[in-house]
């Protein structure tokens, strides 16, 4: 799989026994200390809807898909990365699809559920700021991410 420079993608690992699972989804002090956490959310996204492509000129983000199934793509949308207009995708969700991710500012991100209802928890590195936000049409032809494959 292609990675975009300074995305983090990171396969989780579950301890699971007779009482349920514990499952550590990102490690702050470690993995990322030079990033600030300004804010958790939480979405609820249902079967076959497609969010994109979103994403922020200051905040970075991390992605945990809590349950469902979801196609993810990630655009580098940073004139100044080596990474610049590439487009990655991948699977999360799903005990085998277990993933957390990471993506800085200026890349953007969309996705599509695919098994419903989805549970999907943000952080980013800041608190929400219209100013702050990259919205481009999911369709866009300068992208050229092809949605409806799966």
């Amino acid at each position: 799989m292609r990675v975009i420079e300074g995305v983090v993608i990171k396969n989780l690992i579950t301890h699971s026994d007779e009482r349920g699972f514990f499952r550590e989804v990102f490690r702050f002090s470690e993995e990322f200390q030079n990033v600030d956490v300004g804010q958790i959310s939480h979405s609820l996204v249902h079967k076959g809807i497609l969010k994109a492509w979103h994403g922020h000129k200051v905040q970075s983000q991390w992605n945990y898909v809590v349950s469902g199934r979801v196609h993810v793509a990630l655009h580098d949308n940073r004139e100044s990365s080596p990474t610049y207009k590439q487009t990655m995708e991948f699977i999360a969700g799903n005990d085998e699809e277990r993933k957390a991710y990471f993506f800085p500012a200026g890349v953007l991100h969309g996705y599509k559920c695919l098994e419903g209802p989805m549970h999907i928890i943000y952080v980013t590195s800041g608190v929400y700021d219209l100013n702050d936000e990259i919205r481009i049409p999911h369709n866009e032809e300068q992208i050229g991410f092809n949605w409806l494959k799966e």
